[in-house]
Parts: structure tokens; C-alpha cells; sequence
């Protein structure tokens, strides 16, 4: 009897081990199936909502969404060519509308807090909605990332418009921002964005993308591997306000002038990990010129795949947020969970909280001038 139960134990294993070689990867068709038209498709605000897709010859498909003039699928191949779905969202519409998490959009008109949801312009107090109390972030409730967006097809790629009206979300002025999204044979997903504005405001834009790797809801993002090029933070206080000071990364574990995993320090006794709860900080980075051209400003690599991002920008600093807030209630599109750090957000901006940091580069936005940014996120592999 026992070495009959031992027959069928190896039987058993060898039907398992059979079944787990035999398993195929993903094709780009079926992750490209996940995300339909026809389920992006609402209206709100009296305004149509609608899913773009663009492609390039190499096979990395990217799909944009007018709400929220957000990204939310990017399919890429691994160094063997195995593909998967790189970043976080849901198959349909109503779900972005109705969870939070800021998936793939562009955020504004300020990205990142302000503190109290105030700031003084021009002798002025203005009080902006609180979302994160006692804070205001990414613009509050109803920012750019919850508006219907113009979007029109262009031979660069997807260009998104929104008009702001004065004292939208308690900011003054009316704003005018084109965002262009394009995908090119490089591999190079860019975002370039434009602002104008009738009056004085404050304005600080970024894209708000969770990244996997490994693909989405695929595994926890702590052995991917991180290179910043910022020799400081703004260190913040508990409510994840910056203090003002400009704090060296020397010595600390927010080190990331080298290559390492993000698990390798995140757990450090010091005291701004415990604040974020993890990485949710903003990267001064070293920039050699004050032109428009975007310079190298982050790296990351996932060992296993072999994928690997790098995100070149304008901008002088980058949030980098590890997912240190997702808890696995929400499912993805591919109906699996999203748990604790698994996935990243690394986003090109100003400094959180300038209008009321004189220290700080200004976000002030004049009539007669025009905010621009460039931050372009290049894909490839490392095997």
C-alpha cells in the first residue's frame, strides 16, 4: 500500500511538473484583449470618454484614455520576447471612475501636496480642496486626472487638450494644457506638455503611471532595481509636507546613485521611511543644463525579465513612490490582486508644496509665458 501511494505521489508530480512546462506565455493579442474599445466608452460631464491605441514596429503597444489623458495599458517583451501588460489599470472605464489610486493619468494642476490646500499669490490666500487631509494632492478631487479631455489623433501620436476654468479646484485662473502623447520606434513613450494661462497661478504637472515589470499584479517590485541620478531629497515631515531643506542621500537609504534593489534598504530604521511608510519622496536631480532637453534621470532594471525603463526628463526632481498604500482590495486587468508594493510610480515634476517654499524652483505660471515639460520613458531590455 505504501508503495502504491508513493506510485501515484510521483504520478501526480510528474503531471504537475508536465503541466507547468507546457504552460505558455502571454501573447501580445490576448493582453491587448483585456483593454476594449467598446468598454471605455461612458460620459460624463456631457463629454464622451475614448480608448487610442498606438504601435510600434517592434511590438510595444500603448493605449491612452481621454479621462484623465491617461495611460492605461503598455504591453512590452521581455529579453526572450515573452510579452506582458508593464503597468497598472482596469478593463473598463468605470472602474477608473470609480477607484482611486490616480492610475496612468496626468495629474494637476499642482502634482504632489500642497500644504493645508493653501497658498498666497499676488497678497492673495487661496484655498484649495483638501484630498489628502490635511493636504491637497494632485490638484484635489476633481483634477486633471477626473476631467473628460479633447483628444484628437495626430501623425505624432495623441494630442489631449482641457481648458481649466478660473478657480477650478480653487486655483486661479483660466488654464489652457496640451498634452502629447507619442510612441516611437525606439521605444520611447514620450509625453510632452503645455500650459497657458489668462492670470497668475501656480502650475506643476506629471504623469502618474504604476509600473511593473515583471507585469502587472506579477509580483511584488522590491528586486527590481533602481538608479536615480539625485544627490538629495526634500526631506518631509509626518504629513509627507517637505520641511524646506534639501537632505543628502549619502549614507541613507535613499542612495540610489548606484544600481541596487528597492528592497535593500526599504525597510531602514530612518525616520523618513517611516513617514512614507516606504519610498514616497521627491529626488532633487543633478541636472547639467537649464535647456529643454530632457536628461537621464532614473533607471530601472528587473533582473528576471530583463526589462528595463529609463526616464529622461526636463523636469528637476521625480517622485518615486513604492506602492506602499496598496493593500490588494482593487484587481487588475488581469483580475489578479494588487498587493503591497507591486508596483512603482516614478514621476518627473517640481518640488511638492513650492508655492509656499520660496527656496524651491517657482511654479508660477504668468500670462505671456508658456510651462512647458518633456519627460520621454525608453524601454528596452538588459539581456
Amino acid at each position: 500500500m505504501k508503495i502504491l501511494s508513493q506510485i501515484i505521489l510521483i504520478a501526480l508530480l510528474s503531471i504537475t511538473v508536465s503541466c507547468n512546462c507546457n504552460k505558455t506565455a502571454n501573447s501580445k493579442e490576448e493582453l491587448s484583449s483585456l483593454v476594449k474599445p467598446e468598454n471605455y466608452i461612458t460620459k460624463i460631464d456631457g463629454k464622451e470618454t475614448r480608448l487610442f491605441t498606438l504601435e510600434n514596429h517592434n511590438g510595444i503597444v500603448l493605449k491612452l484614455c481621454n479621462y484623465g489623458a491617461r495611460i492605461v495599458q503598455v504591453i512590452a517583451p521581455d529579453a526572450k520576447g515573452n510579452y506582458e501588460d508593464i503597468v497598472l489599470g482596469w478593463k473598463n472605464i468605470d472602474d477608473y471612475i470609480n477607484n482611486g489610486m490616480f492610475q496612468g493619468c496626468i495629474v494637476g494642476r499642482y502634482a504632489n501636496r500642497i500644504a493645508k490646500g493653501q497658498f498666497e499669490l499676488n497678497g492673495k490666500i487661496y484655498q484649495l480642496s483638501i484630498n489628502n487631509d490635511p493636504n491637497t494632492l494632485h490638484g484635489g478631487p476633481k483634477g486633471l486626472h477626473a476631467v473628460i479631455w479633447d483628444a484628437v489623433e495626430t501623425e505624432e501620436g495623441v494630442l489631449f487638450s482641457y481648458t481649466s476654468p478660473d478657480m477650478e479646484e480653487g486655483y486661479p485662473g483660466e488654464v489652457q494644457f496640451k498634452v502629447l502623447y507619442s510612441l516611437n520606434d525606439n521605444n520611447e513613450i514620450s509625453i510632452e506638455y503645455k500650459a497657458e494661462t489668462n492670470d497668475s497661478t501656480y502650475i506643476n504637472l506629471s504623469n502618474h503611471t504604476y509600473w511593473n515589470l515583471l507585469g502587472e499584479a506579477n509580483g511584488s517590485i522590491l528586486d527590481h532595481e533602481l538608479l536615480i541620478n539625485a544627490d538629495y531629497i526634500t526631506p518631509v515631515d509626518e504629513t509627507l509636507i517637505p520641511t524646506g531643506e534639501l537632505m543628502p542621500v549619502e549614507g541613507t537609504a535613499f542612495d540610489f546613485k548606484t544600481l541596487h534593489s528597492i528592497g535593500e534598504r526599504i525597510e531602514a530604521n530612518e525616520e523618513q521611511l517611516k513617514f512614507g511608510k516606504g519610498y514616497d519622496h521627491n529626488f532633487v536631480l543633478n541636472k547639467t543644463n537649464n535647456t529643454k532637453e530632457p536628461e537621464l534621470a532614473v533607471t530601472v532594471t528587473e533582473p528576471v525579465t530583463g526589462r528595463k525603463l529609463e526616464i529622461f526628463t526636463t523636469e528637476p526632481a521625480i517622485q518615486f513612490y513604492s506602492g506602499n498604500f496598496m493593500d490588494g482590495k482593487l484587481n487588475g486587468k488581469n483580475g489578479k490582486p494588487y498587493l503591497f508594493r507591486y508596483a512603482l510610480a516614478l514621476e518627473p515634476q517640481h518640488y511638492p508644496d513650492s508655492p509656499n517654499q520660496p527656496d524651491f524652483p517657482s511654479t508660477l505660471l504668468v500670462p505671456g509665458e508658456e510651462y512647458y515639460q518633456l519627460s520621454i520613458f525608453k524601454l528596452s531590455t538588459t539581456k
